[in-house]
């Protein structure tokens, strides 16, 4: 359903914040309903688990990841160099202006790619964090 309301966004000509903030609550929901299926149920579990899938530290090496593997389309790098350049205002708390600068553009390609209505590409790219997350998760412990 909400895939439809998209129609009247046009995210290609949306400013990059705007489309970073539409990516950081689309991410956040595939975050939770990952943790979710992974068995995990106690809320301060899921908390905990979830940051270190959306920290900006998390994002900024989501980005890393797929821009080293070379899938992104010429449409999808422009949308990441948009978000990289966009200025916020605000001065990030927890880490570096770099790193808060790539994880917007995270968020930003992300954002762009659910108001295009791109559902499968989000996905796929989504699953490619998540599972690279996850072994860097078992691999640590």
């Amino acid at each position: 359903m909400l895939y439809q309301q998209n129609e009247k966004i046009d995210a290609k000509q949306m400013n990059a914040l705007a489309l970073a903030y539409m990516g950081d609550a689309v991410y956040e929901t595939y975050v939770r309903q990952f943790l979710l299926q992974s068995g995990r149920v106690k809320p301060n579990q899921l908390h905990r688990a979830a940051t270190g899938y959306v920290s900006a530290k998390a994002q900024a090496a989501a980005l890393k990841e797929i821009t080293d593997l070379e899938i992104l389309s010429e449409e999808e790098m422009a949308v990441v160099r948009r978000g990289r350049n966009a200025k916020s205002g605000t001065i990030p708390k927890n880490t570096d202006v770099q790193t808060y600068r790539y994880s917007t553009a995270f968020e930003a390609l992300i954002g762009y790619l659910f108001l295009q209505n791109r559902k499968d590409r989000l996905e796929e790219l989504i699953q490619k964090t998540l599972e690279n997350n996850r072994n860097t998760e078992k691999g640590g412990s």
